[in-house]
């Protein structure tokens, strides 16, 4: 499962902004007989090594145990050669993406490196101490492990500094609505409090039905919510400059970050339906109304500080996980809705 949803991440990532594609008259594979670019830079070439080692270490993980060892690496090497050439080929059609047979020797080199790890942690990862804890610590079946899926990909998100703390479920770059009119600040706290407090709620009443007892859903909702803000703080540690690593940290993020914990832990008492009709109400309200508030302009103030450069496509990326993240919830949490009863401990 984290494979195939990883490398599906990969060709969004190799492909955005998936716009403007065009016939240049040069066969897909010419670039494979050209010279190598001009310029390069060692965050391009950190960059795509890097972006393919978790492909080859999920790819060899996913392969066990039908492969191992030698026949996993070669296997996993394989399709990531065969992905990258592909991917490569298709950038030939993209005015904003230059087809190089440099990055596929990036991406065969990642894949290597993640393979290499993927192969030698196989047994340890598929069937040792972490397996006995997700096993302990969880419900059985392939649906829990979407739901941590889910949670992993939540995570993901807060790696994008262009986002609300929390939000998700944004799809107004998709829909290019207007500014909207002007409002005061104090509209824009309430709107960056609710959001921040309803997605950290639903996250935790989700969390709550995975956890089987007697561990404590509570203790791993304030993990959880560290690890959160562990990701925020790291992301604009990267992208932008030191003195604004906080910059994330506004008056409605605090008021929505202080309720949502309140709240989530509170909430865990409930039921396990009424937990989880909570959790899809509080979902359904947040998206709707980041994407009936107009854009806050003191966020756009503060990005005005980030320039993009290289993280192009991976503000993309996780734009587009963030964006999607709202309703994939929604879903998944009728689909447990419908199973009408706790998992089998």
């Amino acid at each position: 499962m984290a494979f195939w949803v990883y490398a599906a991440l990969t060709v969004y990532a190799s492909l955005y902004p998936l716009e403007g594609w065009r016939n240049t008259g040069l066969s897909p594979f010419a670039y494979l007989a050209s010279p190598w670019p001009r310029y390069v830079t060692a965050f391009d070439l950190a960059a795509n090594l890097l972006g393919y080692v978790p492909y080859g270490f999920l790819c060899a993980l996913a392969l066990h145990p039908r492969l191992r060892t030698f026949a996993a690496f070669i296997a996993t090497l394989g399709s990531a050669f065969a992905l990258s050439l592909a991917l490569e080929a298709a950038q030939t059609y993209l005015p904003a993406r230059v087809a190089t047979n440099l990055d596929v020797l990036c991406n065969v080199a990642g894949a290597a490196a993640g393979a290499g790890l993927g192969v030698l942690l196989a047994p340890a990862v598929l069937g040792g101490p972490l397996k006995r804890w997700r096993s302990s610590a969880f419900f059985e079946g392939a649906g829990i492990d979407v739901g941590l899926a889910l949670l992993a990909l939540w995570l993901f998100t807060q790696l994008n500094p262009a986002t609300l703390l929390f939000a998700a479920g944004d799809l107004r770059d998709l829909l290019a609505t207007g500014p909207g009119r002007a409002r005061a600040p104090e509209f824009f706290v309430a709107i960056e409090a609710f959001t921040a407090a309803a997605n950290l709620v639903s996250v935790g009443l989700l969390l709550s039905t995975l956890v089987r007892p007697p561990h404590s859903a509570r203790a791993m909702f304030a993990s959880l919510v560290l690890v959160a803000i562990a990701v925020k703080v790291i992301a604009f540690a990267i992208v932008m400059r030191a003195e604004h690593v906080l910059a994330w940290v506004t008056p409605g993020a605090e008021i929505g970050l202080a309720a949502g914990i309140v709240a989530a832990l509170a909430a865990m008492a409930l039921p396990r339906v009424a937990r989880l009709a909570l959790a899809a109400v509080l979902v359904m309200a947040a998206t709707v109304l980041v994407n009936l508030a107009p854009p806050n302009p003191y966020l756009a103030a503060t990005l005005k500080l980030w320039q993009q450069g290289h993280f192009l496509n991976f503000n993309g990326l996780t734009r587009l996980v963030s964006a999607l993240w709202a309703f994939a919830a929604l879903g998944y949490l009728i689909f447990l809705a419908a199973q009408r009863r706790e998992p089998l401990s």
